[in-house]
Order: C-alpha cells, then structure tokens, then sequence
C-alpha cells in the first residue's frame, strides 16, 4: 500500500509542475548552493516553456497519468499478492533501470550527478518495500504449497 500510495504521490505532483517549482523556487531563493541554482534554472526554463510552448507540458500529463496506472496494477498485489507477484517483480525490475537511465540520460542532458542521485534514490526507496513484499509473498506461497500438500 505504501508503494501504491508514494506512486500516486509522484504522478499527482507531475500535473503541477511548474506551480511546484515555483514554491521550492521560492524557499531557496537568495541561497547560493548549487541545489538552488539548478532549482532556479529549472523553475525559469519551465516557466518560459509554459508561457510560449504551453502544450509540452502535455508530457508531464502523461507522466502523471502513467504513474497512476501503474500504481492501479499493484491493486492487484493486495487482492491476491500469489497469483500477482510478478507485479512485485515488474516493480523491482523497474527500479533497478533508473540507475542506468539517470546515469545515461542525465549525463546527456547535462544534469548535475547530486540531482542524478536524487533520482537513483527512487529506485532504492522503491527496490525496498517491493523487495520486503516479494519475500513476504514467497513466504505465502511456499506456506500455501505446504498447506495444499497436507
């Protein structure tokens, strides 16, 4: 549940991007790190996007729309985690691929390696539920094996 709801959590802040950013831009503003300047250089090059090219953010849309469908599937997990388990597996195979797609594609796009980091750690905060879940669903499978057999 935890996964479903921090899927849910990530796609519905992807509709509001730009408002988003301009909040954090704001909290960081007169600070000198190199995180408040990637802040701001990402706030300022989203908004100047928006205001001429508004319907490119019609691809964070579908951002958000896919992590919902996504967190939908893991619906199933929770009514039968046996038979859905490769949902489990599909999630863990997909948190393993940020690391070489942040690695890549950041390096490509030219974004800092701590923001790269910040997004590896979405593979590692989602690789550890998922993993807890899976063994906990092989516990229950093997018990139903076990149970089916007496």
């Amino acid at each position: 549940m935890l996964f479903i709801i921090l899927l849910i959590l990530s796609g519905v802040t992807a509709f509001a991007l730009e408002t988003e950013l301009g909040w954090l831009d704001r909290i960081f503003l007169y600070r000198t790190s190199g995180l408040a300047i990637w802040i701001h250089a990402v706030y300022m090059a989203l908004r100047q996007t928006n205001q001429s090219y508004p319907f490119l953010s019609y691809g964070y849309d579908w951002l958000a729309f896919a992590h919902l469908v996504i967190a939908t599937a893991f619906f199933g997990v929770l009514k039968d985690p046996v038979r859905n388990k490769w949902i489990v597996q599909f999630g863990r195979i997909s948190c393993w691929m940020i690391f070489p797609l942040a690695g890549i594609a950041g390096y490509v796009r030219g974004i800092p390696i701590f923001w790269q980091l910040i997004d590896c750690s979405f593979g590692i905060f989602g690789l550890i539920p998922l993993t807890i879940c899976y063994r906990k669903i092989e516990q229950l499978e093997k018990a139903n094996q076990i149970s089916s057999c007496i």
